[in-house]
């Protein structure tokens, strides 16, 4: 690739034209982790949080995150998603976030998946940082892509 697809030929950032893509169905989904002490591992297990459900919470905030996008990041494109799910499991370690987003668009949805799983992981924070201020989100990361002129990925275990 000789030249960069979000810049002009006067150096200035653009948004990529993807009106001559074809419109295929595309689907990304994304993965996150929250890493808590034991102790707010319990709280939420045992629905003992402060503010209420930390999981249900995250898991609304994602979707509604997915849906909102193109107004945070500012090169994305917006797209009509057909279907956002955030799951959230709790695990030894603290939160497993995973989002699925779908899409019949000209451009994937890499970044709603990311960004449903990054809202709600900051989501989680704020439900249990009364509990617990060392929470730590770490590993947001693209697990799959499905559809586009790039083709499918997904990741390799590791």
């Amino acid at each position: 690739m000789n030249e960069l697809s979000h810049i002009d030929d006067e150096g200035r950032v653009k948004m990529v034209d993807t009106s001559d893509k074809a419109t295929t169905t595309r689907r990304a989904v994304a993965s996150a982790r929250v890493l808590m002490s034991r102790e707010t591992v319990n709280a939420v297990r045992e629905h003992r949080t402060p503010k209420g459900d930390p999981l249900e919470a995250a898991r609304l905030a994602g979707i509604m995150a997915a849906k909102r996008t193109a107004d945070l990041i500012p090169l994305c494109h917006p797209l009509p998603l057909t279907h956002v799910d955030v799951q959230a499991r709790i695990e030894d370690y603290g939160i497993h976030l995973e989002s699925a987003v779908s899409t019949n668009a000209q451009t994937g949805v890499e970044m709603e998946a990311l960004m449903a799983v990054s809202v709600s992981a900051l989501t989680i924070y704020d439900m249990c940082k009364a509990l617990d201020k060392s929470i730590t989100i770490s590993e947001v990361r693209l697990e799959s892509k499905t559809g586009g002129k790039s083709g499918d990925y997904l990741r390799e275990l590791s």
